[in-house]
């Protein structure tokens, strides 16, 4: 998945397990509890999963149920929200470009994604 350049500025990933999934397809923010900051090592190694995320087929139920917001040090940068019922994967944001701001298909069996939601279920449980 093609990440927005302002990727470059992040220096924090707020995860968030998101509580509101039907309101994601629309909803200015991610709702839910956030349950991890990444920063440092954590950072870099999720935005290269998210970087890695191969493409797919989209479906048509989009609840997601984790989202991360996307800061660096002074401001937010983008929001994503991922579904992996339907492979689908809300990206927007103050720092998002207009033909990135939307919907994208990834595939939720890849070995990225599979670490990713590894990631957000451990930081859910810590």
């Amino acid at each position: 998945m093609l990440l927005p350049i302002a990727h470059e500025k992040a220096q924090l990933i707020e995860v968030v397990c998101i509580t509101d999934p039907v309101g994601q397809s629309i909803a200015e923010d991610l709702t839910g509890d956030e349950v991890a900051v990444w920063s440092g090592t954590q950072l870099d190694r999720a935005l290269a999963l998210i970087s890695d995320l191969p493409g797919s087929d989209l479906m048509r139920c989009f609840f997601p149920g984790w989202g991360v917001r996307v800061r660096s040090t002074t401001e937010l940068l983008f929001q994503m929200a991922f579904c992996y019922k339907c492979h689908g994967v809300r990206l927007w944001g103050p720092q998002v470009p207009s033909g990135q701001v939307g919907l994208h298909a990834f595939d939720p069996d890849s070995t990225p994604a599979r670490e990713l939601l590894r990631g957000f279920r451990e930081a859910g449980s810590g």
